[in-house]
């Protein structure tokens, strides 16, 4: 069914016999992106309360202990997201050309970034000035127009992987550009070895070093890139999957093993800081976990259920949406009601379950929201795309 609908959008593409190849998007890819969206809405319910100096929408403290959460994982979870977005570009890229392509992740990525640019990041600020002096104590005098425009600058979100997978999409064609032979892809397949996968984790350490914007740290070019293109390159291959799933089990328990090792031993520090994202270990076990995901993912999760094909086309939804609303009732909760923080954590998720569903609906059966928000032209039930 999938190949047939990809094939009606461009019949009439002349791929190179190495593209052929390629299987369609399959279920282990958009199951795995929906747990990794479902893990960034569960994570910023920490770490909007952290304890650890890392800066963040409220200016409320939590329960230190459950900082945990933040620390197992934050190093993994949006390089896998690229890694799964490089995965899809290649399987997208087999039956598109590249204009057809680069239209789509204009209209997916692009339009999103600009609408929620004016619709829902002035709200992410607006929650963080009820903490900080955002203007020095001339806020009063600041004319609504201005203010609005900065309270807009500053409210990024969960944007920012928009901005920077639009940028890996331009690249890519433009290498696939040069590379008409698709000889790295070739490459990548001969990648299919377990030792060879982990002996990656030192190119991802120096992906690490590379390409870190100095203030707003979730800019992080040199990682995510080497991602991107590991997707694309490497583990969009049967045969590595298959060599992944085999071992699946082994690496799923060794990740885990690292993760909790690895969070003990940072435990205290700011953990977005190069300090941290840029040592061997922290890589190393972001590798690891990456790897043990994709493997468990196909062997595993490979199926379609009831719940995976109703969360798939709305999980881009549930990405762009849930960072808003969870500041607003983060705010309500700590501050207004000022309920304690055992409280506020439960709540919070609840909350946040219950209502990010009617949000996102009400979102994508509204025509312009739909399009300036999701990027989507038609209701989100025709559309079999998610985050790419």
């Amino acid at each position: 069914m999938e190949r047939k609908m990809n094939e009606a959008v461009a019949p009439a593409v002349s791929l190179p016999a190495a593209e052929k190849e390629i299987p369609p998007r399959d279920a282990a890819v958009d199951n795995l992106r929906s747990g990794v969206v479902l893990s960034v809405i569960f994570y910023h319910a920490f770490y909007m309360l952290n304890s650890q100096g890392v800066p963040s929408t409220l200016g409320v403290k939590g329960i230190p202990v459950l900082d945990a959460v933040e620390y197992f994982l934050y190093p993994w979870f949006m390089a896998l997201l690229f890694v799964l977005a490089g995965i899809s570009a290649r399987y997208a890229l087999a039956h598109r050309t590249g204009r057809q392509f680069w239209h789509e992740r204009v209209q997916r990525l692009l339009v999103p970034s600009v609408g929620c640019f004016f619709l829902l990041d002035w709200i992410i600020t607006w929650v963080l000035s009820r903490y900080v002096d955002l203007f020095g104590g001339s806020g009063a005098a600041v004319p609504l127009p201005v203010k609005y425009l900065v309270y807009c600058l500053a409210g990024i979100g969960p944007l920012w992987f928009c901005h920077v997978l639009l940028v890996f999409s331009a690249l890519l064609l433009a290498v696939r550009r040069l590379d008409k032979n698709e000889v790295l892809p070739r490459l990548g397949k001969k990648a299919a070895n377990l030792p060879v996968l982990l002996v990656l984790a030192f190119a991802v350490w120096g992906a690490a070093q590379l390409g870190n914007m100095p203030v707003i740290t979730v800019y992080r070019f040199g990682i995510y890139g080497f991602c991107f293109a590991a997707g694309y390159c490497i583990f969009s291959h049967a045969e590595v999957q298959a060599v992944l799933a085999g071992r699946h089990a082994l690496l799923l328990a060794a990740a885990v093993l690292c993760g909790a090792v690895y969070s003990v031993f940072y435990f205290g520090k700011n953990y977005g800081e190069q300090a941290v994202m840029g040592t061997f270990f922290t890589n190393a076990y972001a590798w690891l976990m990456i790897l043990a995901l994709l493997g468990t993912a196909r062997a595993r999760w490979n199926r379609e259920t009831a719940f995976t094909r109703w969360m798939r086309p709305r999980s881009f939804g549930f990405f762009v949406l849930h960072y808003p609303l969870m500041a607003v009732l983060g705010w309500l909760l700590a501050t207004v009601l000022a309920l304690p923080a055992a409280a506020v954590y439960p709540l919070w998720l609840l909350l946040t379950a219950l209502l990010l569903i009617p949000l996102e609906a009400a979102v994508r059966h509204t025509p312009g929201l739909r399009w300036w928000i999701l990027g989507c032209k038609k209701s989100v039930e025709k559309q079999k795309s998610s985050v790419q």
